[in-house]
């Protein structure tokens, strides 16, 4: 049956098994990471202990930070899954399949079937987004709907360039920008409006759109992407959508919850984190294409309008700029076909920077493994000066002590492919060394470095899941006790729980867990506590009933 397949056919196969392959195992191997993979999974998880569908909470009380669309994929995922942390993940391994597929229809559309499918490869296989579709949080679809609905708005200039009056294109491109709305909120639209209008300036294209096709534009953006939020209005929550886009505007403004850094934070994280396409896609950057230089331009107007913005954004986080990673792999994707298929080298700058950041890569496994088994703990403090770090460090945590050859095999791959290999041979040993990379990261090294930093908290909340008891983290923010204790209700209703915890009377056991760095601070505070338990870098304590 397959041999009866077309070529394009085989290979939507191909990428469809790879990403069942890449993109699903091990996904419920190590918890949820607070906040943001937490935040979602739990709010996920409220919808179906209360059975209310039709708004966000968080701890059972409205949650204005996000809409709904991918709080209700967990849902679903939950509902086939289960509870859990591959049902909480799993979302975003069919994004990723999704994108990848995507990606090679769009490339196929520009340059043909092997540009369609190295743009794929380039996009998969490069550090961050391989990580990001194996994660549980927003970002990937959000991104993904951004991205699609500007292809469909190039895909409407370019019909109305040649004459054709359709709007079918537009109007899918605000159907699907709706649904980025739905998913993180109205900064999809800055985004995609930013770059279309600088976009239009530079190719003056204005005069391509009308004014009614604009109008029914809106309208079905209006009607897909505020349906929540009208909705909620109309159900007299009012408050809650008040408080949406003032938290919006908060985190354009100003620092959130300590996430603040340089102007050139962005710029660091795309270069070192999308890697090895961020390399490539230098000699994109600065290279035009004959065939297809409207696109090539959207994608830079794209990129330099994600950075431009979340540099100067107050708030930094990582995933903020992830919309970069399509108009970067794209950019690589350019330079990976020249070298594939059109006879051209690895200039020696590619090569260096390969060999440079690959090998910083490489040696983090073996470094990882020195620290947490070898180095004295006093000579650590030399180097390591925060306190609750140096406090994690558990040296009965078990390394086999071949952890560091995951690093050895990263390494040995690049080296062979820059200095022995050329063309397509030479592009598949960097793709596939770095996916390797990550992929053998993630099983072997990632769950013992949970172990140090959050799992022993998560241990002491999932000690009490479903026990008739109240436990609450104290000192630090975290929502990992209301996922992880399976929390039911509200230890009270319209005040704030965790001073309630703390003074009043409760007809059930009271426990907090906190960093054992602030335990003399708290314990001198809070004399009604006591000590039951140390893990790591975590006590356990109790409230006790005088």
């Amino acid at each position: 049956m397959i041999n009866n397949l077309t070529l394009e056919n085989k290979i939507r196969l191909l990428i469809v098994f790879a990403g069942l392959c890449l993109f699903l195992p091990f996904n419920g191997m190590i918890h949820l990471f607070d906040w943001d993979e937490i935040n979602f999974a739990e709010s996920a998880r409220e919808m179906i202990v209360t059975g209310n569908y039709n708004t966000v909470t968080i701890n059972f009380i409205p949650f204005w930070e996000k809409p709904p669309l991918f709080i209700w994929m967990q849902v679903l995922s939950m509902k086939v899954f289960g509870i859990n942390e591959f049902a909480a993940r799993f979302p975003n391994a069919l994004c990723g399949i999704a994108t990848l597929i995507i990606l090679f229809e769009i490339g196929k559309s520009l340059k043909g079937i092997k540009f369609g499918l190295v743009w794929a490869t380039a996009y998969g296989t490069s550090l961050l987004p391989f990580l990001y579709f194996k994660s549980g949080i927003i970002d990937p679809w959000f991104n993904l709907f951004i991205f699609s609905a500007l292809y469909f708005v190039f895909l409407y200039l370019k019909q109305r360039a040649t004459g054709i009056t359709s709007i079918k294109n537009l109007l899918i491109s605000g159907l699907i920008l709706g649904f980025a709305v739905l998913t993180k909120g109205p900064a999809a639209i800055l985004l995609y409006g930013l770059t279309l209008l600088i976009y239009l300036t530079i190719e003056r294209k204005w005069h391509l759109l009308k004014i009614s096709h604009v109008s029914l534009f809106a309208l079905v953006l209006i009607l897909c992407g505020g349906s929540y939020h009208i909705y909620q209005v109309l159900i007299g929550n009012g408050q809650l959508v008040y408080d949406f886009f003032k938290y919006q505007l908060r985190l354009m403004k100003t620092e959130d919850a300590g996430h603040g850094g340089s102007i050139f934070y962005h710029p660091i994280v795309l270069f070192i984190g999308v890697f090895p396409a961020s390399i490539l896609a230098i000699s994109g950057f600065i290279r035009a294409e004959n065939d297809h230089n409207d696109f090539r331009r959207l994608m830079l107007v794209l990129f330099f309008v994600v950075l431009t913005i979340f540099s100067l954004v107050q708030t930094k986080i990582v995933h903020y700029s992830s919309l970069c990673y399509f108009p970067l792999s794209y950019l690589a994707a350019l330079q990976a076909y020249r070298i594939c298929f059109e006879g051209e080298r690895l200039t020696k700058t590619n090569k260096i920077l390969i060999l440079v950041i690959g090998l910083f890569y490489a040696i983090v496994p073996a470094l990882l493994q020195l620290i947490a088994t070898t180095i004295p703990i006093d000579t650590l403090k030399t180097f390591i000066k925060d306190d609750f770090a140096l406090a994690c460090i558990d040296r009965a945590i078990v390394w086999t002590g071949a952890e560091f050859l995951i690093g050895i095999f990263l390494g040995v791959m690049l080296i062979t492919s820059i200095i022995r290999w050329h063309s397509t041979k030479q592009m598949i040993a960097i793709f596939a060394s770095t996916m390797a990379f990550v992929l053998l990261l993630m099983i072997f090294v990632v769950p013992k470095i949970e172990k140090y930093s959050q799992a022993p908290a998560i241990a002491f909340m999932e000690r009490f899941k479903d026990k008739p008891v109240w436990i609450s983290p104290l000192g630090y923010y975290s929502y990992a006790h209301l996922f992880y204790s399976n929390k039911s209700n509200r230890a009270c209703i319209n005040c704030d729980e965790e001073e309630f915890l703390l003074q009043k009377n409760s007809d059930r056991p009271i426990y907090f867990v906190a960093k054992s760095t602030q335990e003399k601070e708290l314990l001198e505070k809070y004399p009604q506590l006591e000590v039951k338990e140390r893990k790591g870098g975590f006590i356990l304590l109790e409230k006790m009933i005088k």
